[in-house]
């Protein structure tokens, strides 16, 4: 019966292993790969049915209590899997099956005392041991010596700083803190009897219908309101003094709504206030994630909403003849600053600021209208909200941690390429990549793990900034901001122009700063069409004696989108002293192009390091040369030569590197296995620009006769190392 059994089971196997085999497409007749289906099928079956009968007979030898003990542990682990463990599954499976061998180990050795028995055990403790070891050390960063810092402590800076005091220095004045709220919250005192001025609950049930089900109950059974009567609570740092006083909100991100966030910007607060803004941490708590559940995005516009509400109420108390807090505001100079979701809300909240409805649903009106100068975003999303948000006549401002494990990319550059200036008002746009930093730690409560137990035993704490360098680097890029937002100093521009200038207040480390003020004049930027050969208004390009030569869109390391076009560049000349020719990228300027250049403005482009590795991608001989493989070879300080020339034949030029070196890739190691960086975040590096300027007044010194109003090519000649790539962006001409 037995046989009859495995004869009938074989034989339905071999139909398919002959179906598979007959559609497999090898460019062999489909009979013949048919039967060779039919073979693999019936060797494969006859191997797996010796291996589970000697299976079987061992297992007659053990006991069925030991073999029940077995599978119910084995069950056990398979649920809280899926329950409670957010570790790989491959990964998760290694552990609970060395864990369940040492028990069988153990179990053994107890039960009699042999050799096999001890070999068996001595395993077993040197892998768990070995596990335990690895999850409880801090980790290590593996690329540490790979790139040269931005600056060092040798560095000498004075004739860059000029008169700027630092930003992230406490200012003259006092600061008193307060609490404003609902005054009836069952779980925060602070919003209860501890606030100072009460406020009236706001009803929200039009802008998160997902306010329902399991998330609804519970969500009110702990707070004690729902949708419909959301309070408006806020930490107040307020500077002491008359004002009127600009005004800062700061909002979290999604933490556990039980872990309350809001008073995780208080180094912000104390440092705005003591500098002359009122900053104000909401509180948006309700709104984050629970065991209940979480709401994926869905209530995005609501964070957003909720901060014009903030607004609407401080408008209010500055309006009221004999309130505590009237005429304390400048409601002409507003700045939001938002933490990972919140990072996002702030620009939904400026996007809807400029509204009549509310666009998911007309039946709430808008009528908000407030002077939002600029907008800050911390490592922020750029995917919950199913609306792409387009940014008008703003300041931006947006810092990522190359170390973030829950916002892998820098999200926050594409609001920063959607942003568009639509009138001849002088704002700016940045964006600051800060190599080490993580996401919890610009929250001065979420600590230095960006996932919660257990997974985040897996994660490489070794390379992080301390949580006081990373906030201080947040101190300083915000202040400056802000100084040069609702303040109007522009000369703190210079610090994300040129980050040497920031050399004496920032943690020594690897910064990417990206500048663009309203005023930039695009040559080139690659997202006008498929042509490689031509850009806006005429103007033609074209490479020579280039190993790599295109345009493509930028991918982050999990393999989404940057929304960015970029072209990348490949050269490979040997040695750069020979004489062969180098490789050229030139930019003949249209008549409108040559008129974009004047003494006060400046040549600016975004650029950053490829990987040198593309160079060998492009071999139609998949990384070989000559027959041979091509040997690894070292990436080489990256550099090259930018020229002018004029209709003349007048030229002037000069090297990228006497502006800004190009940096290598910056790469990072998430995990403390290896192996569990590309399943749990992606690649080790993503392209990362950043700008360069180089002013026209250096290539006039450099040859007077060149005439900057007749300029007709602009070439860069890589001449300045052997070989390399290079990805550039966002060329064109610059002024304040």
């Amino acid at each position: 019966m037995k046989n009859r059994l495995l004869s009938v089971i074989i034989l339905l196997s071999l139909i398919f292993y002959g179906i598979a085999g007959y559609h497999f497409l090898t460019g062999w007749p489909p009979v013949a790969m048919m039967f060779i289906g039919i073979f693999l099928g019936l060797v494969i079956n006859m191997v797996l049915y010796a291996l589970f009968l000697v299976i079987g007979k061992l297992l007659r030898k053990i006991p069925l209590k030991s073999i029940v003990a077995v599978l119910s542990g084995i069950g056990g682990f398979i649920i809280l899997k899926f329950v409670g463990f957010g570790w790989p599954t491959l990964f998760y499976s290694a552990i609970v099956a060395l864990g369940i061998f040492f028990c069988i180990a153990l179990y053994g050795f107890l039960g009699k005392k042999s050799l096999l028995t001890g070999s068996a055990l001595g395993i077993a403790l040197l892998g768990v041991g070995y596990v335990l070891y690895t999850l409880a050390d801090q980790g290590t960063d593996p690329f540490d010596k790979e790139v040269p810092l931005a600056f060092t402590d040798n560095d000498d800076f004075s004739s860059t700083q000029g008169q700027l005091e630092n930003p992230a220095a406490a200012g003259p004045y006092g600061v008193s803190t307060f609490t404003y709220g609902s005054g009836t919250d069952k779980n925060r005192d602070e919003f209860a009897e501890g606030v100072t001025y009460t406020t009236n609950p706001v009803n929200a049930k039009g802008l998160i219908p997902d306010w329902k089900g399991k998330k609804k109950k519970w969500r009110e059974r702990y707070w004690g309101f729902g949708a419909k009567d959301f309070p408006l609570n806020g930490r107040v740092y307020m500077p002491e003094g008359e004002g009127p006083f600009p005004l800062t909100l700061i909002v979290h991100g999604n933490h556990s709504m039980i872990d309350y966030s809001d008073d995780g910007y208080g180094y912000l607060g104390e440092l705005l206030a003591s500098r002359g803004i009122i900053a104000v941490s909401v509180d948006e708590n309700f709104l984050n994630g629970h065991w209940s559940g979480d709401f994926r995005g869905k209530e995005m516009p609501a964070r957003a909403w909720l901060l014009l509400k903030h607004l609407e109420q401080w408008e209010s108390w500055n309006a009221t003849k004999g309130h505590g807090l009237a005429r304390k505001v400048d409601m002409d100079n507003i700045m939001l600053v938002g933490h990972s979701r919140g990072g996002e809300a702030v620009s939904i909240a400026a996007a809807f600021n400029k509204l009549p409805y509310f666009p998911d649903n007309a039946k709430e009106k808008f009528d908000f209208g407030f002077d939002i100068k600029g907008v800050v975003a911390l490592a922020p999303t750029d995917y919950r909200y199913d609306r792409k948000i387009i940014l008008k006549d703003l300041n931006f401002l947006s810092l990522q941690g190359s170390y973030d494990s829950d916002e892998v990319s820098f999200w926050g550059m594409r609001p920063y390429h959607r942003l568009q200036y639509t009138d001849s008002i002088s704002r700016f746009k940045s964006g600051v990549y800060i190599h080490h930093a993580n996401h919890g730690q610009f929250n001065s409560t979420w600590g230095n793990s960006d996932f919660g137990a257990p997974s985040k035993w897996l994660l490489n704490l070794d390379p992080l900034l301390e949580e006081g360098q990373q906030q201080e680097a947040a101190k300083v890029f915000i202040s400056a901001f802000a100084e040069s937002t609702l303040k109007y100093n522009k000369a703190y521009r210079a610090v994300f122009k040129n980050i040497a200038i920031a050399r004496p207040w920032l943690p020594m480390e690897h910064y990417l700063t990206h500048f663009e003020a309203s005023g930039f004049k695009t040559i080139a930027d690659f997202e006008e069409d498929f042509d490689i050969t031509g850009a806006k208004d005429g103007t033609l390009l074209k490479a020579t004696d280039m190993a790599l030569w295109k345009e493509r869109n930028l991918t982050t390391r999990d393999g989404g989108s940057q929304e960015n076009n970029a072209l990348i560049l490949g050269w490979d000349h040997g040695d750069v002293k020979s004489t062969m020719a180098k490789g050229t990228y030139k930019i003949s300027l249209s008549d409108a192009g040559k008129s974009l250049f004047d003494l006060g403005s400046y040549l600016q482009l975004t650029l950053g390091a490829g990987n040198h590795e593309w160079l060998q991608d492009n071999d139609a001989e998949d990384k070989k040369e000559g027959g041979h493989e091509k040997e690894e070879r070292e990436v080489p300080r990256l550099d090259f030569s930018i020229q002018l020339t004029d209709r003349s034949g007048q030229t002037s030029s000069l090297k990228v590197s006497e502006v800004k070196a190009i940096p290598k890739p910056l790469k990072t190691r998430f995990t403390k296995f290896k192996f569990l960086d590309k399943e749990m975040i992606g690649e080790d590096w993503e392209v990362q620009l950043q700008t360069y300027h180089f002013p026209l007044e250096t290539f006039m010194d450099r040859n007077a006769d060149l005439d900057l109003e007749r300029v007709s090519t602009i070439e860069f000649i890589f001449d300045q190392s052997p070989y390399g790539v290079v990805v550039m962006d966002r060329i064109g001409v610059g002024m304040e």
